[in-house]
């Protein structure tokens, strides 16, 4: 990879996605994509959204993703429409952008994605969670067998953010936090580094 790196990063308005932004700009152009704000919208959910951005953007040398929504609620109550948003909005959205992505990369380019600590440590409600966060994990492994020219693939698995304790805390009890710019550090590694295959866990 060259010093300074043409990067697409997806989520970037989120908390990790801030925290990826603010240290991956230093060195590179990132051009910033959003639901709702950012260089480019592009929404995961929505057919066609994605090859929609790349036909915007362009040949890039790296694709970041630190997107995508899950369910979270009781397996008692869970509908198999409930479980369904997390495999059409963060599994499959995330690896349609690899699936895409892949043809816009450059020569020894890279692909991040985002997975998380549920896909290893299964919590209460979180069944969606777990089940979500092992298949991008598998398909990351399975993916960098396949990918050409060069091309890497890994996937970052944090634990619960310091700053989403807020939120996300009583999902995750006992767990230790790590802020959000220990976690960025593992997406730098990613793009910068010249492993494929590989799960990063943050915790």
């Amino acid at each position: 990879m060259s010093t300074t790196s043409k990067i697409l990063l997806i989520g970037a308005s989120g908390t990790i996605g801030q925290a990826v932004l603010a240290n991956l700009s230093a060195r590179h152009e990132v051009i910033t994509v959003g639901r709702t704000s950012g260089t480019h919208r592009a929404d995961f959910s929505q057919p066609g959204s994605v090859a929609a951005l790349f036909k915007a953007v362009g040949k890039v040398d790296a694709i970041v993703s630190t997107a995508g929504n899950l369910h979270f609620g009781p397996l008692a109550e869970m509908t198999a429409e409930q479980f369904n948003l997390g495999l059409q909005d963060k599994l499959l959205g995330q690896v349609q952008l690899a699936l895409l992505g892949q043809h816009y990369l450059n020569d020894g380019g890279s692909i991040t994605l985002t997975s998380g600590i549920a896909g290893i440590e299964p919590i209460r409600n979180g069944a969606n969670a777990t089940a979500v966060n092992a298949a991008i994990d598998g398909f990351v492994a399975a993916a960098a067998i396949e990918l050409p020219r060069g091309v890497r693939i890994n996937a970052v698995s944090p634990t619960i953010l310091t700053e989403s304790v807020g939120s996300y805390g009583p999902f995750f009890p006992g767990f230790e936090t790590v802020p959000a710019a220990r976690a960025a550090l593992a997406y730098q590694r990613s793009v910068e580094g010249g492993q494929t295959g590989r799960v990063y866990r943050v915790q």
